[in-house]
């Protein structure tokens, strides 16, 4: 009995000792999980924040902004100097203007027989034919410039006068078929059909989007980013009223933005080679009153090239694409070119000039209305004509 009551306990204390071992090691496990989970967010958390960086108060900023700018003894140095400025490269244009003489685009009605302007373009049926040998100059240039000797109209009223000279409405086509850009009006030519002829011919340009400039029209025309003004007049004679004109009119064009100012003469004697002494003080007057280039016409001949004051004054450009005459004697005619450059709007002073030796005509025994570039001995001829004109 009593060796079955120690048994007893002896397995009683063993039971109570094995479930105090399992409650202290569930007690160990549990101190351990925590301790374990604790370095486990504390990593994280210092992972996290430590790698954004911190903003610096503005105190903070300025004063180590200071401290940067302060030399080894504690006194402030002086920030260095800022970048020079990079000014912008000058802008540089240069245009070339072309200019040619007298352009009848039409005939006498009295004259239309055989070997007319009319004719020929009858014959032709093509706008394009009359300028066919001088377009790839034009289309080359910024600005061509001609005198447009002919009203362009189906008015039938006529001046009392003893040529009187008329073309179809269409024939702008002729003048935009050649890359012309504009026209003068100013001449002894313009009011053949009255004053409904000259409103007619006016009209007819604007429908073709040409340019038109003389008496009291004045155009300014922005021609690669330079505006480029035009005035037209007839030159009889040299009168103040003429010259008040002139001078109101080139002032104006600059007030209007005008950076370069050509002034177009019907002027001189025909067939006179030189100019005469109206010619020469209206030239003169109109550079000194500030046009940059002077170009004229009406005698039907060359005549020479003056530079005055640095501008050039071309007396005479002849006839051009001429329907006035079915086979006039003198033939010969030249383009004048001249390049203006822009150095931000301002003009430089290099008068880069081109004279192009033409005659009026395709062929030699009669005009066919073709003007046509000269080459060879020809051109040569033409130039030394040209040259001994010059010489006043």
């Amino acid at each position: 009995m009593c060796g079955g009551i120690i048994l007893d306990n002896l397995k009683e204390r063993r039971e109570k000792r094995l479930k105090e071992k399992k409650k202290k090691r569930k007690y160990f496990f549990g101190i351990l999980f925590i301790i374990v989970a604790s370095i486990m967010l504390f990593s994280m958390k210092h992972w996290f924040y430590g790698n954004k960086t911190e903003v610096p108060v503005v105190a903070e900023v300025e004063a180590e902004v200071k401290e940067n700018n302060s030399d080894i003894n504690g006194t402030s140095t002086p920030k260095p100097d800022s970048e020079p400025e990079v000014k912008p490269e000058p802008i540089k244009i240069a245009i070339t203007i072309s200019a040619a003489g007298d352009c009848t685009l039409g005939s006498d009605i009295d004259y239309i027989s055989g070997g007319s302007f009319m004719n020929e373009f009858k014959k032709q049926n093509n706008y394009a034919y009359f300028f066919e040998n001088v377009k790839y100059i034009f289309e080359k240039d910024d600005l061509t410039i001609v005198n447009l000797e002919t009203t362009l109209t189906e008015a039938t009223a006529r001046a009392d006068k003893k040529y009187k000279f008329k073309g179809s409405p269409e024939f702008t086509n002729i003048l935009t078929e050649g890359s012309v850009e504009a026209v003068n009006i100013a001449n002894n030519h313009s009011h053949d059909y009255l004053q409904k002829g000259y409103e007619d011919t006016i009209s007819n340009l604007e429908k073709a989007n040409l340019t038109y400039f003389g008496y009291d029209n004045k155009s300014i025309q922005d021609v690669n980013g330079i505006m480029v003004g035009m005035l037209g007049y007839e030159g009889w004679s040299d009168t103040q009223a003429l010259r008040d004109e002139i001078f109101n009119s080139i002032n104006e064009l600059k007030d209007n933005g005008a950076q370069l100012v050509i002034v177009s003469f019907h002027w001189g004697i025909e067939r006179d080679n030189y100019p005469n002494s109206t010619q020469k003080s209206l030239a003169h007057y109109a550079v000194d009153a500030g046009a940059d280039l002077i170009l004229g016409h009406h005698p039907h001949v060359v005549q020479g090239i003056e530079e005055y004051n640095g501008k050039n004054i071309v007396y005479s450009l002849s006839n051009f694409c001429f329907g006035g005459n079915k086979n006039p004697s003198d033939k010969d005619t030249f383009i004048f070119q001249q390049t203006f450059n822009f150095t931000d709007g301002v003009k430089i002073e290099d008068n880069q000039k081109n004279i192009i030796p033409c005659s009026i005509s395709s062929v030699t025994h009669r005009n066919d209305y073709k003007p046509t570039v000269s080459e060879g001995s020809e051109k040569e001829r033409i130039l030394n004509r040209i040259n001994k004109y010059s010489i006043f």
